[in-house]
């Protein structure tokens, strides 16, 4: 059995990643920090419940990861011999979910444990039903992979090295197929197999390199990151949907600036966010995309949530300014100038990145404030006050002061504002003044001069 794998493996690796060998290695218990209180008591449940059944059952991936390097694992997942439809059967709390790879969510209050079963390599059976669960595109996109093999097999289809670890509750034991321990402990990130391939097969594994690698601080390996730049266009035939969900996880794990550097570097930036990118070739500066992720890198260091909505209208700003000044020289007036460039440069981004309208309605409103926040005379800072999006824009007004694109004092001038009491509110706005003179008043007719 074990050399069948290490033929299927050298296929999988193809010719220009020999180095890549499949030596299977138990670390035991007294030689690695993985204990079972590190792990949710969820976690032990569905994998004692699956060996009781009689099935082989794993903590595997970022769990066994983030243990090893004494962090604290964000999720658990679960790798095992049943296949999906067994799985369901014996959690009730359960669901089946996925077409691309069908996986089981067991649900624990909040907490999801991700049940996949062994994947195989349908390019070596010759079961034509096999073949029909496993189909790509003429590009090499995998589309469906629904084969289902051993725990090796299992291993080579994962990505990196480093999730390619597995933990057995029963002997305590790490079982390390890849060579993802040393890679741990070099600091590097290693795709398994023939990157380009592994890139073809699922383009998304490109950002995925690019998260890990700002989130761990490690650095990619030079043949893992050798084709990133050549394929990055390849991000273009990957569904909306789902490149919206990873630009969530690529910025709001608590690395964005990282992140946005990395993006840059290995021109994974522009299938994301094509007009912003555009807009900073054309010289539009990008201090306040930093500035507004440093501070949400700092409210989840804090444990404080971040809204989607914020940071979309942060990475569109550059887009967004392009595209107004190319129609106000154009002749058109200010704010409709302002509200057709909103409608273009969204219309445009959910090509790339579908924006869900939940989140699409409140940047729009967080642009539009930015043109009533200077203007307080009167009764126009209490009615902006009252507006539901005002917070969020009054935060993004601090980030473009921030960002050096504001003069400071606004931003101060409604911080005061917030605070103080109905006459303290009162004064502020009195020792603002009027703009312009005031308007006419119209008099009225003595009561003898009106007409019949």
């Amino acid at each position: 059995m074990l050399k069948k794998v290490k033929q299927r493996f050298s296929r999988l690796l193809g010719g220009n990643n020999k180095t890549q060998k499949l030596v299977r290695r138990d670390i035991p218990r007294d030689e690695h920090n993985v204990s079972r209180t590190s792990i949710s008591d969820p976690a032990k449940k569905v994998l004692h419940r699956l060996n009781k059944a009689g099935f082989e059952a794993y903590l595997v991936g970022g769990g066994v990861r983030d243990i090893l390097l004494d962090g604290k694992p964000k999720d658990f997942d679960v790798a095992t011999s049943a296949t999906p439809e067994e799985v369901h059967a014996l959690f009730r709390n359960s669901r089946l979910i996925g077409r691309r790879f069908r996986i089981v969510h067991v649900l624990f209050g909040r907490e999801v444990i991700e049940v996949t079963t062994f994947r195989g390599n349908a390019t070596d059976n010759t079961d034509d039903s096999a073949s029909d669960q496993r189909k790509t595109s003429e590009h090499g996109l995998l589309l469906r992979d629904n084969v289902y093999g051993s725990m090796e097999e299992d291993a080579l289809r994962r990505d990196f090295t480093i999730n390619a670890l597995y933990y057995c509750i029963r002997d305590f034991t790490v079982i390390d197929f890849a060579g993802g321990v040393d890679d741990l402990n070099n600091r590097q990130l290693r795709l398994i197999g023939d990157p380009e391939t592994r890139y073809r097969e699922d383009p998304v594994r490109m950002l995925r390199a690019i998260r890990f690698a700002a989130k761990l601080d490690f650095a990619i390996e030079p043949a893992t990151e050798a084709p990133i730049r050549e394929l990055a266009p390849l991000l273009t035939h990957i569904p909306a949907a789902r490149l919206f969900d990873e630009v969530l996880k690529l910025f709001t794990a608590g690395h964005g600036e990282a992140t946005y550097d990395l993006l840059q570097r290995y021109d994974l930036l522009a299938p994301l966010f094509p007009d912003t990118v555009r807009a900073l070739n054309a010289g539009e500066p990008d201090e306040l995309i930093r500035q507004a992720l440093r501070n949400t890198d700092a409210r989840i260091r804090q444990g404080k949530s971040v809204t989607p909505y914020f940071l979309f209208a942060a990475m569109l700003w550059p887009a967004l300014q392009a595209e107004w000044r190319k129609r106000q020289d154009q002749g058109e007036p200010i704010q409709p100038a302002l509200h057709q460039a909103i409608a273009k440069v969204i219309g445009r981004q959910i090509q790339a990145t579908s924006i869900p309208k939940r989140f699409s309605g409140p940047m729009k409103e967080i642009w539009e404030l930015q043109m009533r926040l200077p203007r307080r005379q009167g009764k126009r800072a209490l009615t902006t006050m009252e507006h539901p999006r005002f917070r969020a824009a009054y935060d993004f007004l601090l980030v473009r002061e921030n960002a050096g694109e504001l003069e400071p004092g606004l931003g101060q001038w409604w911080t005061e504002f917030q605070a103080t009491d109905e006459r303290g509110r009162e004064r502020m706005l009195s020792q603002l003044g009027n703009s312009g003179p005031k308007p006419k008043r119209r008099r009225r007719r003595p009561p003898g001069n009106r007409t019949a």
